[in-house]
Parts: C-alpha cells; structure tokens; sequence
C-alpha cells in the first residue's frame, strides 16, 4: 500500500474548502454541471457510432447494452457524488485517488484522465474541420482546426462561468435533437407521420423481431457492444472535475449528479430505442447518421444539413469539456507538488491559463499524430485514452471504498455525511468488478486489444516514474 497524505476524513469530510485555499472561482451552479457532463457524453459516439452499435447487436440487444451502460454510470456516479463532497477540488480524480488510496495512483490517475482528453480534442477538432466541409469544400480541414481551437480555448480563458454557459447552449443544441428524435420518431412509430408521404413505416417495435431473432448475432454481439457502451457514456465523471469551481458543492453536486443519471437514461435509451424500431438493424451503419436517417423517414426537410450542424457542435461542446478537463487535471497535478509549479498559476479571473494552453497544445499534438503517423504514435495515444476511461472509473469506485471505510475507522458517522451512495460496500464493488469485466473483455476483441497493449504499460510507466521521480526525495525530507 502506498504510504498516503492524510485522509483529512475524521469527523467533517465533507467542510468545503474555501475558494481562496484553491485560487479557483466558484462560479458554477447544478445546470452548469449537469449540461458540461451531458456535454462531455453526448458526442460522436451517439449521433454516429449508435448505428454501428445497433448493427453489432441487434435492435433489442443494443437497447439493453445502453441499459448495463447506464447502470454503470449510476454505479460510478454514486461513488462520486459522495466522494466529490469530501473533496471539492479542481481536477478531482487524482485527488480522491491521492487521498484514499496513494498518490502514485492519484498521478496515475491524473495523467491517464489528461491523455484521454488530449487525444479527444484533436479528434474532435479534425471531425469537425471534416465536416465543415460539406458546405466549403474549398477551406482545408486543418484551417477549420485551427478556427476551433481557437475559438474553444477562447471559451475557456475567460472565466469558469463562461465556460460554462458556452457548454450550456452547446448542450442545449444537442439534447434538442435528441428530444426531437424521440418526439418525432416515436410519434411515426404509433402511426403519425404527416410530414412523410412514404406509407411503409414501421409500427411500434415490429423491427426488433428480426429474421434472425431478438439477438440476430447472438448475446455475444451484445457482450462486446456492452463493453463498447461504456465508453459511450465516458464524459459524465465530468461534474467531479468541475466540483472545485462549483458553488454550494454540498448541495449542487448531488443534485447535478442526479438530474445527469436520469437525463443520460432517457436520452440515451430513448434515442436507441426510435433508431433501433425505425431503421433495420442490417441497414443501419456508419455510412450516415443514424439520426439523419430517422429524421428523413419522418419528412424532416434538410434532414442531412441539419444533422451535420448538430453533430459539430457536439464535437465541439466534447472538446470545450475536455479542455476544461485537460486544464484542470494539470492544474490540480501542480497544486499537489507533482507537476511545474507553473501550471499551477492563474488570472485575475482564475483561469489556470498555462495549464490550458499546454493542454491546448497537447490536444493540436495529438491532431498532428494522427496525420503525421496513424499507425504508430496515434494509434498508440487512442488506445490509452480507450483504456482511460475504464481505468479511472476503477480508480473513483476504488477510491470511495477505501474512503468511506477510512471515515468509518477514524470515528466518523455515515449518517452525518452530506451525500452518502446507498448499499455500501455493494456499489463500489459492483462498479469495479463491472469496469474490471469491460477490460478483461477488450482482450477477446481484436478491435479493442491495442487499448490493454498500450494502457496497462502506460500505467505502468506513471508508477515507476512516480517512484523514482517523487518518492525517493520523500524519504530524505522533502515533501510534496
């Protein structure tokens, strides 16, 4: 076990921390934090890739692949609500993980979780610049990458509260055209359809009784498509980044972390549902949206235009979270001594701008990556982050059950915290075995494979580092 700072959890865990002991404004309230998660989720990954999920599983298989991935996330969230409280700090993770398990985990932790966003920020911005070009074929993809960048990183050095209402009307964009898949699809699947002149809609679920069965490539189809899920909902571990610039933690927190479970159960399963009832399962792919599809079953004029607004801003509302993310990961690394003392300055705004911009930087390296060499360095870089996910929502539930035994052993009351995840032990547990199963699971698909061949060597090399480059002037006085 590694020798950890002290747990700071006798009898008041959660006391806030004032915001003058962080240097960070606490500027954002629950609909900030609700929609910066739903920001970080609702990507690419539904609007483009449910359709390769739904093809893999089949219709009712991928509904309940959605619905394990949403247990999951409850699970997770839960863990982190509680955890989120005791410690309401920027670029959380790594510091539930510092606290109650070690700080070479904590590092761990921190590096994986900024990875996993550089390399999505890069994703986004070439996404974006590629679809940019469905109305100026002329521009170069990588003229709209630099546009975006900088209009993002501009988001994110003026304030915390800017961010967040820039996230917020991204979102609002987003879950708009959700609601009105499920509005407008579920309406023509009970028969009302005016829009359309086509008469040959399907009714209700008759598509889920596919020639093949209800699982037309078998339950294994829908194992793999369950492991692939959870990567679908990474993002809503979000709120736990953002608790250090939130106000009213104890209250807010909880609330925010709520209204995103119930809020990702129903858009996300919903959305499937109406794709999966409208569109068959051997139809639907990655050659088109999934959503321009039902939108033009449905007689949505400019179904295609629309969807494609859609879908650039959900890669840059992604890209504004993980840059968020990526600043404060960095941030908090420098605050507890393991990172440039430099990341950790800040504006007059409190803006950790250094920090930010390296991790704008890292974000244009991956960009460049994935040009320069797609099958080496990139290839490497997007296996990690894939790994990441799992790996950190290991280390939140990890961090909890050793966090709430510790408050226990060291006099503390349950009843007394301000947020508690219900069953304990049980849910920690279930979180980690689940997440544990979604790894061991990468190793039986070839597709998925590079991310245990890159990511456990990367988690590695931030122990040994973390031995060599910290613990060892620990011993001889030095603190960090």
């Amino acid at each position: 076990m590694e020798s950890s700072a002290p747990l700071q959890l006798d009898h008041q865990p959660q006391a806030a921390p004032a915001p003058a002991e962080t240097g960070l404004r606490r500027s954002m309230g629950p609909r900030h934090l609700i929609m910066i998660a739903m920001g970080g989720v609702i990507g690419s990954g539904l609007f483009l890739s449910s359709g390769y999920t739904i093809s893999q599983a089949g219709p009712l298989g991928a509904v309940i692949a959605y619905l394990v991935g949403a247990f999951v996330v409850y699970l997770v969230m839960a863990c982190l609500g509680e955890l989120a409280i005791a410690y309401p700090v920027s670029g959380a993770f790594h510091i539930y993980a510092s606290r109650s398990i070690g700080p070479a985990t904590g590092f761990a932790t921190a590096w994986l979780y900024w990875l996993c966003w550089a390399v999505a920020i890069g994703s986004e911005f070439t996404a974006s610049g590629l679809l940019m070009q469905r109305w100026f074929p002329e521009v170069e993809v990588w003229v709209w990458c630099l546009v975006f960048a900088a209009i993002l990183f501009g988001f994110n050095a003026v304030s915390s509260k800017f961010f967040g209402e820039s996230e917020f009307w991204f979102s609002i964009i987003k879950v708009g055209a959700i609601i009105a898949l499920i509005v407008l699809g579920g309406a023509a699947l009970f028969g009302f359809h005016p829009l359309s002149e086509s008469g040959n809609h399907p009714f209700l679920f008759e598509n889920f009784n596919t020639t093949g069965g209800l699982f037309p490539n078998g339950f294994t189809g829908v194992l793999v498509t369950a492991l692939a899920v959870f990567y679908a909902f990474s993002g809503s571990e979000l709120i736990g980044v953002a608790a250090g610039e939130t106000t009213d933690p104890a209250k807010n927190i909880p609330k925010a972390m709520r209204s995103t479970v119930i809020r990702l159960l129903i858009f996300f399963v919903g959305a499937i549902a109406v794709i999966a009832a409208t569109v068959p399962y051997d139809q639907v792919g990655l050659d088109e949206s999934p959503f321009v599809t039902v939108f033009s079953s449905v007689g949505i004029p400019y179904a295609a235009d629309i969807m494609n607004f859609v879908i650039i801003t959900a890669l840059l509302s992604a890209g504004n979270s993980g840059l968020f993310s990526c600043a404060r990961m960095l941030y908090s690394l420098a605050d507890e001594g393991h990172a440039p003392k430099a990341l950790k300055k800040l504006t007059r705004r409190g803006i950790p701008l250094i920090a930010l911009s390296v991790s704008m930087v890292g974000g244009i390296a991956s960009l460049i990556s994935s040009v320069v060499a797609p099958e080496t360095v990139y290839l490497a870089l997007v296996s990690v982050a894939g790994f990441a996910v799992v790996g950190v929502w290991m280390s939140i539930t990890a961090s909890h059950f050793f966090h709430r035994r510790a408050f226990v052993r060291n006099g503390g009351r349950v009843k007394d915290l301000a947020y508690k995840a219900p069953f304990f032990p049980l849910v920690p547990i279930l979180a980690f075995a689940l997440c544990l199963i979604s790894l061991v699971g990468i190793a039986f698909d070839p597709h998925q494979i590079a991310a245990l061949y890159f990511g456990v060597p990367f988690v590695g090399a931030c122990y040994a580092y973390f031995y060599f480059r910290y613990r060892r002037p620990a011993r001889s006085g030095r603190t960090s």
